[in-house]
């Protein structure tokens, strides 16, 4: 005898949102006007074992994941320059909370609420914030743009009596907002981070100002390394750390674990042989489930792939090691850059002998930045490139959020 299951009509309504009327009446083996009458609460109603199967091939409730109760924080935090909230991710994992946010992108926005929800203040632009509207928190985290720095006329500056503080030497750049919410909040401790090239920039003046400022006229013990995100996940991705603390201690960089040998690019590609996870906030979007392959429109098109090869000859010819960067699964890939989504050069996946390689979809690079599967990607592919090609590498974080930890909710000194 059949039963009713009351919520078949939502399961069906689900299905029909991630894969659409075809795929939902093949797999449960009726027509899709017998789904419609039964997704309207009409005709003779679905067996429960059919619930049972739709429900098990949506997987668990598609909510978000919830922050940390705020309540049981050991420590409060700000996210500055936030992206899609990958040092948060570090953070919150050795018992954070974050109680404010700025992040100026709209579609950066968009993937943060989908993630972190609306616990607290999310920000666009922080430059016109009032620094005193800040909450007090314990550590500020900011993975700012790097944006020219010049400490030229420094001493014409001091021949007139003139101001060459952090105020005037960082004015009109993205890191004058750090510091000045560090000298108005005072937090415990800081971390910021930015891609390699900041300590070689301007001859290494640009860096020389961050640290004088950071130190000499805030009063902060600082601590930089550059970090290479290898070591967790199968990307070489180096980008140095700034960790600054409000008084003497012993922190070290030692103290951050980094594996010794890290994973392989197999371990972040989807699977073929039938072990692909289900993700029912992805559906079928980034893997077709039924023929076990990535989508063809993440293969390159035979002008593209001929262009990109073409390319490559004239630069090898010339001498420059410009050209695609060609990996399989026992590969460390090259860095994924925000440009990702325009042809996919830096990273481009074998598929075997005569065939084109493919694009990395945007659930695998969010594996290669080291984000769970758990991590919704409500934007389109061109902005989930941007996204994950302008974040950190997770697990980094997390692991120098462990070494920080006891500088921060202990009374660690030197």
């Amino acid at each position: 005898m059949s039963i009713a299951p009351p919520d078949m009509s939502d399961l069906l309504r689900q299905a029909r949102r991630v894969h659409g009327p075809a795929a939902i009446a093949r797999f449960l083996g009726h027509d899709a006007q017998t789904l419609r009458r039964w997704e309207a609460g009409q005709g003779e109603p679905a067996p429960l074992r059919l619930r049972e199967a739709l429900q098990a091939w949506l997987g668990p409730p598609t909510t978000p994941p919830t922050a940390p109760d705020r309540a049981d924080a050991q420590f409060r935090f700000i996210d500055l320059f936030a992206g899609i909230g990958g040092i948060r991710l570090g953070f919150e994992a050795v018992g954070g909370a974050c109680v404010f946010t700025s992040e100026w992108n709209t579609f950066s926005q968009q993937t943060y609420r989908a993630n972190h929800g609306e616990g607290h203040a999310l920000v666009g632009d922080i430059v016109p914030f009032a620094a005193q509207d800040v909450p007090d928190h314990e550590v500020l985290l900011g993975g700012f743009p790097c944006q020219p720095f010049s400490i030229a006329g420094v001493s014409k500056k001091n021949a007139l009596g003139r101001p060459h503080g952090f105020a005037d030497l960082t004015q009109g750049t993205l890191f004058f907002d750090v510091a000045r919410i560090i000298a108005a909040k005072r937090p415990r401790a800081f971390l910021l981070e930015n891609v390699k090239n900041l300590v070689s920039h301007d001859g290494g003046n640009t860096l020389r100002v961050i640290l004088q400022t950071l130190r000499d006229e805030l009063g902060y013990e600082v601590h930089h390394r550059v970090i290479d995100g290898r070591h967790f996940t199968p990307q070489h991705r180096e980008r140095i750390l700034i960790a600054g603390f409000d008084r003497a201690t012993d922190f070290s960089w030692d103290a951050v674990e980094l594996p010794a040998t890290g994973p392989r690019l197999a371990s972040i590609l989807h699977r073929t042989d039938g072990s692909e996870p289900w993700l029912p906030w992805d559906g079928q979007r980034y893997f077709d489930f039924e023929s076990q392959r990535v989508p063809e429109r993440y293969t390159l098109t035979p002008t593209l792939w001929r262009y990109l090869q073409d390319y490559a000859d004239k630069h090898r010819a010339a001498g420059n090691g410009f050209g695609f960067g060609l990996v399989n699964g026992d590969s460390v890939t090259r860095t994924l850059s925000a440009r990702y989504h325009k042809d996919g050069s830096e990273i481009l996946v074998d598929q075997g002998p005569d065939q084109r390689p493919r694009r990395l979809t945007p659930r695998e690079c969010a594996r290669l930045m080291g984000f769970p599967d758990s991590f919704r990607i409500p934007v389109s592919d061109t902005q989930a490139y941007r996204q994950f090609g302008n974040s950190v590498v997770m697990p980094v974080m997390r692991a120098v959020a462990r070494a920080m930890r006891p500088y921060v909710v202990g009374q660690e000194t030197r």
